[in-house]
C-alpha cells in the first residue's frame, strides 16, 4: 500500500498547508488549461474558417494524447521523482497556449494541442505522489478535497479569463495572457521548490527492489486498480454529461430560460467545491471512504432522477443542479482514497497514472453516447443515463472495496 511519512520525519501543519497550496496552484493551472479554447470557439471558427466538429476535434486530440501520457508519466515520476515531471508539465502548458495564440492555420492548433495533453498529462501521478508521500495521513483528506476544488476553480476561472480579453483584444492575447498565467505558477513553484522535494534515491531504490521482486508492472496484476480505473472512467462520465448535456436537456423538460439554464453549471461547480470542503473532514476516516462515496452518489443519482419524473418550477432546476453538485462534492476525498488504499508502496505514480488516465477515457466516450440521445431529443434519457452512471459508481466504489479484500492487501480492511 501507499508508504506514509515516516515518524522521524512528520511533516508539521504548515509544511503540509504548503504543499497542499502549492500542488492545488498547479492542479489549477491543469484545470484552467483544459477550458482555455472552449470558450474562443466562436472566434477561431472564424479565423481559421473551420467548423465546430473540427474545432471539437482539437480538444479530442487533448485529451487522447493527455491519456496516454498519464498513463505513462506515472513510471517516470516514480523513477525521478515529481518535481521535475511537475515543471515540465506547466512548461508545456505555457509553451501549448503560445502556440495556439501564434498558430497561422488550423494544423498549428492541432500541434498545439498535443503539446497541451502532454502536458496536462503529468499532473494527476505527481500531485497524489506527493500527497501520499509527503502529508500526515490525518490530513490527506484535506488535501484530496483542496486538490479537487482547485480543479474546480480553474475550470470556472478559464472561461471568465479569456472570454473577456478577447473581447477586448482579441483571442490571440487572451491565449498568450493564459499562457502568462502557467509561466506566473511555475515560477511561484520553482521559488517554492523546496517543499516539493523527495528523495529521490529512496525512490528509485524502492521502486528497483519492486522490479526485483515482481516487475514494475506487477501492479496492473492488482484486480484493485482496474477496478479504480472503471470508478473514474464512469466517474469522467457523469461529469461530462453535467458539463455538457444535463442543464440544456433539463431546462428542454421544465421549460427553463436560456439564463437560467447559463448558471446551471456553476452553481453545480461551485456547490461541488463546497461539498469537497465537508468531504475533506469526513475523509479522515479512510476505513469508510467506500460508504461515504456510496452514499454522495446515491442522493446525487436520486436527484437526478427528481430532475428527469418531477414536474418542477423552473427556478429549482439550478437549486437541483447544486444540490447535485454538493453530493457529489461530498464523495471527492473519499474518491482519492479508493485509489490511495488500493495503491501498493512505492508504485503511487504508476498507480495513479493508469487509474486516472480512466478519466480522459470516460471525457472522451460519454459525448459520443449522450450527444446522440440529445440529436434525437431523448431529454429525459440523457438525465435517467445520468442517474445509471452515478448508479454505476456506486456498485464499483463497494466492488473496490470488495476485490481489495479477496487480494488481501495490507490495510485494506
Amino acid at each position: 500500500m501507499s508508504s506514509a511519512p515516516s515518524a522521524s520525519s512528520a511533516p508539521t501543519v504548515r509544511s503540509d498547508v504548503k504543499l497542499i497550496g502549492l500542488v492545488g496552484l498547479a492542479h489549477a493551472v491543469s484545470h484552467f488549461s483544459q477550458l482555455l479554447l472552449a470558450p474562443l470557439f466562436p472566434w477561431l471558427k472564424d479565423a481559421f474558417n473551420v467548423s465546430y466538429t473540427e474545432l471539437g476535434a482539437v480538444l479530442t486530440v487533448f485529451f487522447v494524447v493527455s491519456c496516454l501520457v498519464q498513463a505513462a508519466s506515472g513510471f517516470i515520476v516514480d523513477k525521478l521523482g515529481p518535481r521535475p515531471v511537475l515543471f515540465v508539465g506547466l512548461g508545456m502548458l505555457a509553451l501549448a497556449a503560445f502556440g495556439y495564440a501564434l498558430a497561422q492555420n488550423y494544423w498549428m492548433l492541432l500541434g498545439s494541442a498535443v503539446v497541451a495533453g502532454i502536458g496536462n498529462g503529468v499532473f494527476h501521478p505527481v500531485d497524489y505522489t506527493l500527497f501520499n508521500r509527503k502529508v500526515a495521513p490525518t490530513r490527506l483528506g484535506h488535501a484530496y478535497s483542496v486538490h479537487g476544488i482547485t480543479g474546480s476553480l480553474g475550470w470556472a476561472l478559464a472561461p471568465a479569463f479569456v472570454v473577456p480579453l478577447a473581447m477586448a483584444f482579441g483571442w490571440r492575447v487572451a491565449l498568450a495572457s493564459g499562457g502568462a498565467v502557467a509561466v506566473v505558477v511555475l515560477g511561484v513553484l520553482w521559488l517554492n521548490r523546496s517543499a516539493l522535494s523527495l528523495d529521490v534515491k529512496a525512490v528509485q531504490k524502492a521502486v528497483g527492489a519492486d522490479a526485483a521482486a515482481g516487475g514494475e508492472l506487477a501492479f496492473l496484476r492488482i484486480p484493485a486498480v482496474w477496478m479504480c480505473f472503471g470508478f473514474f472512467f464512469f466517474y469522467a462520465m457523469a461529469l461530462s454529461v453535467v458539463q455538457t448535456f444535463a442543464p440544456s436537456a433539463a431546462g428542454r423538460l421544465h421549460e427553463v430560460p436560456v439564463a437560467l439554464i447559463a448558471i446551471c453549471l456553476t452553481v453545480y461547480m461551485v456547490a461541488s467545491a463546497a461539498g469537497m470542503v465537508v468531504g475533506g473532514f469526513l475523509a479522515s476516516d479512510p476505513s469508510r471512504c467506500e460508504r461515504i462515496v456510496g452514499a454522495s452518489f446515491g442522493m446525487a443519482a436520486g436527484l437526478a432522477l427528481v430532475l428527469a419524473f418531477a414536474d418542477l418550477a423552473p427556478a429549482l432546476v439550478p437549486v437541483m443542479f447544486g444540490a447535485m453538485g454538493f453530493a457529489s462534492g461530498i464523495a471527492g476525498p473519499s474518491r482519492d482514497l479508493l485509489v490511495k488504499r488500493s495503491t501498493p508502496a512505492n508504485a503511487t505514480g504508476r498507480v495513479y497514472g493508469v487509474v486516472y488516465a480512466g478519466l480522459d477515457i470516460g471525457q472522451a466516450v460519454a459525448p459520443l453516447i449522450f450527444g446522440r440521445l440529445m440529436d434525437h431529443g431523448q431529454y429525459v434519457s440523457v438525465i435517467v443515463g445520468l442517474a445509471v452512471v452515478q448508479g454505476v459508481l456506486i456498485a464499483s466504489a463497494f466492488n473496490v472495496r470488495r476485490v481489495r479484500r479477496e487480494a488481501l492487501l495490507p490495510a485494506s480492511a
